[in-house]
Formats: structure tokens, sequence, C-alpha cells
């Protein structure tokens, strides 16, 4: 609450036992107990004894009943809004998880806080009695990283909610813009095809709605012209020019796998447990290659995006398990497959290290497609892109590269 002068201040409620533990102590009760001390008295005495064992070592009396009040009350905080409403958070929670529990409308404008008066970022860590208020910007919309600052289940739930519902919609409008781009090849309008048709090839697809085949198009899970060709006329048949964003896996080589091969890479490399008609390929932020493990996310649009399980963008994609899929790499590696991969090598500006470098790279049988070097303060970084056949393949020539003498460290760079 807050006095009519402006000065916060705080009411607790005690129930019988927390009274009977504040007035008497944390122990008294054991004198007069019968029978063995239960699991959560032997937790108190643990507990107690770590609070000696504070007291001995902190020499500071406010240091110590600052480190006690928080071990005191580790789950929540108690803040405040400018009116004096008290508003109970988890701890480390941020004006952001603040916003959300005033209400939901509140946290999806929040575009700013100030805490006790003073402009603060989203990310600050709110403490007890911490007067909050929050700025909002009619418009404004979530962002996916919120969900890495929340710490409260009802303001990660509420985020996930907005940015389903709202990549839903995104995905529904794209899907119905990729099958009228397909259907105009053959002169017909979306339109034209009427809804029980639609609802057919929906259920065909085991989906309830029309909305969902379309969102699944959008998200590139289902290709346009896949779905199209069961909405043709018998005879009429989807030609295998142009459209590239939404071919399967089964396109004859030397026509549309081919384009999709040149620009997202071997994607035949990798397959999608259960299914054998999506496009796949590589995430640009990590470059994947053989060997690493992989996860799946579906797109908008561009099919299934593969990414390293040690890709710092994962963390983020790990919100919509909706949108994950299995992926594998395939088992057939007949077909030599190379990968670029960037490493820069950490070493000593001395003569030959250059030589030594392309030395252990060519030993390896790898091929390098682009070399460059910077030197300063008799220490130099080498940053070489080069064609890598697998993890095992990479992992050798880093291991080469390490003893050399001179080299300190040598470090993949996901982005090339």
């Amino acid at each position: 609450m807050i006095t009519e002068e402006g000065t916060p201040f705080e009411i607790q409620i005690r129930t019988e036992e927390m009274h009977k533990m504040a007035e008497e102590g944390i122990a008294a009760h054991w004198k007069y107990k019968d029978g063995p001390v239960s699991a959560q008295d032997e937790q108190r005495l643990a507990w107690l004894r770590q609070v000696v064992e504070w007291q001995r070592d902190v020499s500071d009396p406010n240091e110590f009943l600052s480190t006690l009040k928080v071990d005191l009350y580790p789950e929540e905080v108690y803040t405040f809004t400018p009116k004096g409403k008290v508003v109970v958070l988890p701890r480390d929670a941020t004006p952001v998880d603040f916003a959300y529990t005033i209400h939901t409308e509140v946290g999806h404008t929040c575009v700013g806080a100030k805490v006790n008066g003073r402009m603060v970022p989203l990310r600050h860590k709110l403490h007890s009695g911490d007067i909050v208020e929050i700025l909002t910007q009619p418009g404004h919309k979530p962002s996916r990283d919120w969900l890495g600052l929340v710490k409260s289940s009802r303001s990660r739930n509420k985020i996930k909610h907005w940015l389903n519902v709202h990549q839903r919609e995104r995905a529904i409008e794209i899907g119905r813009k990729l099958i009228e781009k397909e259907a105009r090849k053959y002169r017909i309008a979306l339109k034209e095809i009427k809804d029980d048709e639609l609802q057919k090839v929906a259920s065909g697809y085991g989906l309830g709605r029309v909305d969902d085949l379309m969102s699944g198009i959008g998200y590139g899970k289902y290709s346009a012209r896949q779905v199209l060709a069961r909405l043709l006329p018998p005879g009429v048949t989807p030609s295998m020019e142009g459209d590239i964003e939404a071919e399967g896996l089964g396109a004859k080589p030397g026509t549309i796998a081919s384009v999709v091969r040149r620009v997202f890479g071997d994607h035949n490399a990798i397959t999608v447990k259960g299914q054998g008609d999506m496009l796949v390929y590589r995430a640009r932020c990590c470059n994947p290659i053989r060997g690493e493990a992989v996860i799946g996310y579906i797109t908008r649009g561009k099919g299934v995006a593969v990414h390293s399980i040690s890709c710092p963008n994962v963390t983020n994609l790990l919100y919509e398990p909706e949108r994950r899929i299995d992926v594998e790499w395939a088992r057939d590696d007949s077909t030599p497959t190379s990968y670029p991969v960037k490493l820069t090598v950490f070493c000593d500006d001395r003569f030959g290290m250059l030589k030594s470098i392309t030395g252990v790279i060519g030993d390896a049988q790898s091929n390098i497609r682009n070399i460059t070097a910077h030197t300063s303060n008799s220490q130099a970084s080498v940053e070489v892109v080069l064609d890598i056949a697998d993890l095992k393949h990479l992992e050798q020539i880093i291991a080469g590269l390490r003893k050399i003498p001179g080299v300190h460290e040598v470090q993949r760079l996901q982005k090339i």
C-alpha cells in the first residue's frame, strides 16, 4: 500500500504456524515434540545451520540481513502500481511480467517501463518495493524475444497465444496467395473453386477445415501444386516449370529439384521423418553439416528449415512445438556432398604460419574457398572458408590446426 504522502508500506498476514515460528523461533516446538523429526523439520534445521554459517562469514549486519531476506522469500517479489496496488510476481520478473499481470492488452502494447520514476529496459529485474509504471503504445505488438524475458507462466502463455494466432492468420494469407498463383497458370480463379471441393481436399490431408489446409500451405507443410492437382479437372496436370517454393522432393532430376538444390543446397541430404514431399533446406544462421544433431522448423512458404541443435535461434523455436518437426540426415550418402564452413584461427604472427594452416587443410583433402588474415601486435586471426564433408571431417581439421605451434584457438563461425 501507499500512504497519502506517497510512501509505500507492506502488510503481511501470518498463519498460525507462521506466527508461532516468528514468536517462539524455528526450533522451539521440537522440545515438546515426540517421535522422529519430519523431513520438513530436517529441512528447516539444515537451513538454520546455513544461517549460522552466514552470520560467521559476513561481518556487515546489513549485508547479512539482506541475504537472509532474499532467502526467506525466494519465490516472489512484491511490486506496486503508481496507485498503490500490490502486484505479486515471480522472482527475477521483468516489467513485461508486470504488464501482463495488470492486463493482457497492457502487456501486448508495452513499449517501456519506469521503475521508481526511472526509465529501465524491459529486461530489468524487479525487486520487492519497486513502483512500476508501464508505458504503452496503441498498435504495438509482442515480440518473440519477450519469451526469453518473462518469468511467469501467465505472461509466456499470453505471448505464445498471440504469436500463434497472428502467425496462423499470416500463414493462411500466404497459403491462399500461393494457391492463387498456381491456379492462375491454368486461368482458374480461386473463387471459382467451391468450398466443398476445398473441404474434400482438406479432409484428404486429415484436416478439419479449409483454413487448416491454407495455413499448411503457408507454412510449407503442403505443396500448393499438389493441392491444386486434386482440384483440377481430370486430364489436367500441373506443369513442372516455374514454381520452386512449394515443390516436394519427388521431382525428376534435371527439373525443379536441381533448381532448388542450387538455391538452398543439397536438401536431399536431409529428410523429414514420416514425410516424403516436403521441401527441406539448411538454415543459413547455423549451416548444419552432416553428422550434427539437427531439428526441423516449419516456415511460411519455404518448407522446413533445418537448424543445428546448438544454433542460438533454436531457443526461440522451442516455444512453438507445433511447428517443430523431426528431421534426420539421409542414410544414402553415396553421392559426395560438401558444406561450406567458416573457421577463425587465432595465432601468433610468425613466418610460415599461413603455410602451416593451409597444409593441414590440404592434408585433410579439403578445398579452400576463401581465406583472409588480419595482424595486430604480433598476433593474427585467419578466417578461412573451406569445404567440409561431415562433422568428423571438420573435427579432424580443427584438431590438426590446434596442434600447430603458435595457434591459440580455432573457432567455427555459424554464418558465412
